[in-house]
C-alpha cells in the first residue's frame, strides 16, 4: 500500500471492475481507479457501526495534494463526532428557496390566503426573489444574505419591504415544517426602509372634470359600459377595488341600500350605501347567466382589469397620478371634510382597526378653519 502521488495515481492500469488503492500514510484516503480509466479521489471512514465512503472529486479537475487536503479535514470532521457524508447528502436534498416559494403557494397560501395576496406572492417571488436568491438552500441562508438581498433593492423600498415580509413568512413556515431549526428566522432584526404613506385625493374640480369625462365616454362608447360603472361606484362606495370587480348580485340589497360581502380584506361585511349608489346600481343592466355586476366581454364572466380603461380615463381627465385606490381615500377625505367622525368613517369604510382610519385625522382640521374664520370674520364686521 503505497503514499498516493500523481504518479502513482496516473500509473494505476485500468480493470475489469473498478477498484481502490488506499493510501499508507492518511488510513481512508484512497483513489478509485475506474475501468473507464477514469480515477476519482476518495475517503472511507467509520461513523458508529456504519462504513461510508465519500468522493473527494475527479482527478484532473483536483490534484493529489488538493484531495489529500480536503481527505485530512473530512477525518478530522469525524474526529469531532460529525458524519461529513451524510450531511453532503442532506444539504443535496434540501430544498432551495425557490422550492421553498412553491410549496408556500401550493400548500399554504393558496388554501390560506385571499386570491389577490397569492398573486402578490408570485409576484414578488418571480420578479425579486428568485433571480437574487433562489438558487440557496433554506438551511444554509444567513441574516446576511437576508439583509443584502434588501440592500439591493433599496432603489425600491416598499418592494424590498414586501420581500422581506414574504420572506420572514416562508422561514416561518421552514420552521414548522423541519426545515431549519425553531427560532432560527434569518429575517429578524433586518430593518425594514422607512415608507412614506401616499395621500392623494381628488378635489371638488378635479371631481367635477372626472365626471364630465365618464359621461363623454358614456356616450361617445370608447370606454366599456362596465368600467365606467364601476369607477363610479367605486367613488360612491368608497369601496376596494376588488369588492367592487367581484360584486355579484347576490350581494345586492338595494331596499336597504346595502352591499352584504361575503368576503373581503377584513372579512364578511356589510357596506351601507347612499342613494347616488344605489342610482348607479339601479342602471346597470342585469345580463341573464351573469352573476356579476361589473360584467366582462365573456358570457358569464365579469371584468377583471381596470386598470387600462382607468389610465386611460384619467390621461383624459388630466389626473394621471391619480391611482384607483386614491378614490377610496376621496371618500374618506369627503366624508372628513363633511364633519363625520373617523369611528364613522371607519364603519364606512370597513376598517379593521383604529390606526388605519386615523391616517385621515389631520383633514378634520379644515371644516374647524373654516369654522374659525367664519366667527372671526363676523367678530371682525362687528367691531367696525
Amino acid at each position: 500500500m503505497p503514499k498516493i502521488t500523481k504518479r502513482i495515481v496516473e500509473a494505476a492500469e485500468p480493470r475489469e471492475k473498478d477498484y481502490i488503492i488506499f493510501d499508507s500514510d492518511l488510513p481512508g484516503f484512497g483513489v478509485r481507479i475506474l475501468p473507464s480509466g477514469k480515477r476519482s479521489y476518495m475517503v472511507q471512514y467509520r461513523a458508529g457501526r456504519t462504513f461510508r465512503r465519500m468522493s473527494l472529486g475527479m482527478h484532473g479537475i483536483l490534484t493529489t495534494e488538493k484531495a489529500r487536503a480536503e481527505a485530512m479535514k473530512v477525518l478530522a470532521a469525524v474526529q469531532d463526532g460529525n458524519d461529513p457524508a451524510a450531511a453532503r447528502d442532506k444539504a443535496r436534498h434540501d430544498p432551495t428557496l425557490q422550492e421553498l416559494g412553491e410549496r408556500v403557494l401550493s400548500d399554504h397560501a393558496e388554501h390560506h390566503c385571499k386570491p389577490g395576496t397569492v398573486v402578490g406572492y408570485r409576484y414578488y417571488l418571480k420578479t425579486y426573489i428568485n433571480p437574487r436568491a433562489g438558487k440557496l438552500q433554506v438551511a444554509a441562508i444567513t441574516r446576511a444574505e437576508i439583509a443584502r438581498l434588501h440592500h439591493d433593492l433599496r432603489f425600491a423600498p416598499v418592494q424590498a419591504n414586501r420581500c422581506l415580509q414574504l420572506l420572514s413568512k416562508m422561514f416561518n413556515l421552514a420552521e414548522v415544517w423541519g426545515l431549519r431549526p425553531d427560532g432560527s428566522n434569518p429575517c429578524r432584526h433586518v430593518k425594514k426602509y422607512p415608507e412614506k404613506k401616499r395621500e392623494r385625493y381628488l378635489s371638488k374640480q378635479e371631481l367635477a372634470k372626472l365626471g364630465e369625462v365618464l359621461r363623454q365616454c358614456e356616450l361617445s362608447g370608447i370606454e366599456s359600459q362596465s368600467a365606467i360603472n364601476a369607477i363610479r361606484l367605486l367613488i360612491f362606495t368608497g369601496c376596494r377595488l376588488g369588492e367592487i370587480m367581484t360584486l355579484k348580485w347576490d350581494f345586492v340589497d338595494l331596499e336597504n341600500s346595502a352591499l352584504h360581502l361575503p368576503d373581503s380584506k377584513t372579512g364578511a361585511k356589510t357596506v351601507h350605501i347612499g342613494t347616488p349608489a344605489v342610482d348607479a346600481l339601479s342602471k346597470i343592466d342585469r345580463l341573464p347567466d351573469n352573476p356579476w355586476v361589473i360584467t366582462g366581454t365573456l358570457p358569464g364572466a365579469r371584468l377583471t382589469d381596470l386598470q387600462p380603461p382607468w389610465q386611460r380615463i384619467r390621461k383624459r381627465a388630466g389626473i394621471e397620478d391619480v391611482r384607483i385606490h386614491d378614490l377610496r381615500h376621496t371618500f374618506a377625505s369627503v366624508a372628513v371634510v363633511n364633519g363625520q367622525g373617523l369611528p364613522m368613517i371607519g364603519k364606512l369604510l370597513g376598517h379593521s382597526q383604529v390606526q388605519t382610519t386615523a391616517r385621515y385625522a389631520h383633514l378634520a382640521a379644515e371644516p374647524v378653519k373654516m369654522a374659525a374664520d367664519s366667527v372671526a370674520t363676523s367678530l371682525r364686521l362687528a367691531l367696525g
